[in-house]
């Protein structure tokens, strides 16, 4: 009996969940979630409106659905959204 894909799952589960703990300790270190201020391939984790589900898949730059970690206090001046602004914003362009 081959062992190799039980050590396959292994380590791909362990590579997942760094980067679950990776996220974790960014909102836990001064850090917030600021829309609209990726560019393309730039974004930290999935989109608002779902059009993907990691990092680095935005196609667009500065789509409002797609996020980075900036720090704290620091989203508006970078002419970031809020995660509300964010919502109302992509559901206004998808009325359209």
């Amino acid at each position: 009996m081959s062992h190799r894909p039980l050590i396959t799952a292994s380590a791909l589960a362990a590579v997942l969940s760094l980067g679950v703990v990776t996220q974790a300790h960014a909102q836990d270190s001064g850090k917030e979630k600021c829309y609209g201020i990726a560019k393309a391939g730039q974004n930290d984790c999935a989109s608002y409106s779902g059009t993907h589900s990691c990092a680095g898949q935005t196609k667009d730059d500065m789509s409002p659905a797609d996020w980075k970690y900036v720090a704290k206090g620091s989203c508006k001046t970078m002419g970031g959204l809020s995660a509300d602004e964010a919502k109302k914003k992509v559901e206004a362009m998808g009325k359209k």
